[in-house]
């Protein structure tokens, strides 16, 4: 296990009728602020009332950003940088998904920084001061709301990266699971999908002697298995809907990272896929997981493969490559149960654009920890995917 430090600052509201606690969180912070939210479900649910009503009640002013889109935006990172200065407001607080969170953590980042937000994303600069950020989840994948990770689309560039600060995890988050029973049931699908590719881009690890780590993971991907599907049968069971809420936090609050090195390499394949389609992130993984996995899963002195397919599927017996072919079978078919595409091709990847998608990705260098992937590899992911 590797050495690390363990920090998980962001204060959690968890449950039923909680977001209430706007009324004594909020002002902690500041009197002036940006309210961040997406389409017009919050108006739909009678939530936009409710959290406006608590800001005049405790005379908070605020300016509004809505219309945040799913692979949110730059541009919509730089009007709400431009509404925070204009208007000297001092704290953002993001209702919605992780496509509403990411967004205002961008623009708490480059509120106080005086180039180009993007700089963030392509490491020119580090975050530094950002203004703080408070949330309420209405939409349960990506784990935002408890973690210092932001995504963002450059339409102009046809990027989609990330920046990673512990300066950005939210002061605190309300996680209402109710919040969650309106949500289409593709979005919720992608969301499980999300989240379940969280846990295995810390589970597959070159990192040995991880065992607390990886049995938790294993617990958290047997609740997207269980629950997962209940959540698209009972949209209203609160049950499935706060397990699966509380997974997707655990899922990325740093907590599986902890003491490991780990992968990513299939969120950066997908991140420039659906930069370029502007498919749903969680539609995008359900795709290119199954191809990564039959990729990799040849070299695994460690016997990860074998592991995940024992211990999460409950699948048995002598022959390594057949337990591991079955394990990844097994996930691909979780994934086409859930509603998920299975081909590149049905989100609208040309084939002529995979070479140029490969290269975009990696360039001259190599991406992933399991196992280093150059262009040529991620190529051959692409094309498997197709």
């Amino acid at each position: 296990m590797e050495n690390f430090i363990y920090s998980i600052s962001t204060r959690v509201y968890f449950g039923r009728d909680t977001l209430h606690h706007l009324e004594h969180e909020i002002p902690r912070y500041a009197s002036r602020i940006l309210f961040v939210y997406g389409g017009g479900s919050i108006k739909r649910l009678g939530m936009y009332e409710e959290i406006t009503a608590i800001l005049k009640t405790h005379h908070i002013a605020y300016e509004e950003l809505p219309g945040v889109q799913p692979n949110p935006r730059l541009a919509s990172v730089k009007e709400g940088i431009r509404l925070c200065r204009d208007h000297d407001l001092r704290f953002l607080l993001a209702v919605g998904g992780g496509s509403v969170i990411d967004c205002a953590k961008a623009i708490a980042a480059g509120v106080p920084y005086k180039d180009d937000p993007w700089d963030f994303f392509t490491g020119k600069t580090q975050v530094q001061h950002p203004l703080p950020v408070g949330t309420v989840l209405t939409v349960a994948g990506t784990g935002s709301e408890m973690n210092g990770n932001a995504v963002i689309t450059n339409t102009d560039t046809a990027q989609k990266l990330a920046v990673r600060s512990d300066l950005l995890r939210p002061q605190f988050s309300i996680l209402d699971p109710s919040l969650t029973f309106t949500v289409p049931r593709e979005q919720t699908a992608a969301g499980i999908v999300d989240i379940y590719s969280h846990i295995l881009e810390q589970y597959f690890s070159p990192t040995p002697n991880t065992y607390v780590q990886d049995r938790i993971s294993e617990a958290l991907l047997r609740t997207c298995l269980k629950y997962g599907p209940i959540a698209l049968r009972e949209p209203t069971n609160y049950n499935a809907r706060a397990q699966l809420m509380w997974t997707s936090s655990l899922a990325l609050n740093s907590l599986l990272t902890y003491g490991k090195i780990t992968d990513w390499a299939t969120h950066a394949i997908e991140h420039k896929v659906s930069a370029v389609t502007d498919v749903t992130h969680g539609v995008g993984l359900a795709i290119l997981t199954p191809a990564w996995m039959e990729y990799v899963s040849a070299e695994d002195p460690a016997g990860r493969f074998v592991d995940y397919a024992q211990r999460v599927w409950g699948i048995e017996g002598r022959k390594r490559v057949a337990i591991v072919k079955k394990g990844i079978e097994k996930t691909k078919a979780f994934f086409a149960s859930l509603g998920m595409p299975t081909r590149l091709k049905d989100v609208g990847v040309q084939e002529n654009q995979l070479q140029d998608m490969a290269h975009s990705i990696v360039g001259t260098g190599e991406i992933g920890k399991f196992r280093r992937l150059n262009e040529t590899d991620v190529y051959s992911i692409l094309k498997n995917a197709y």
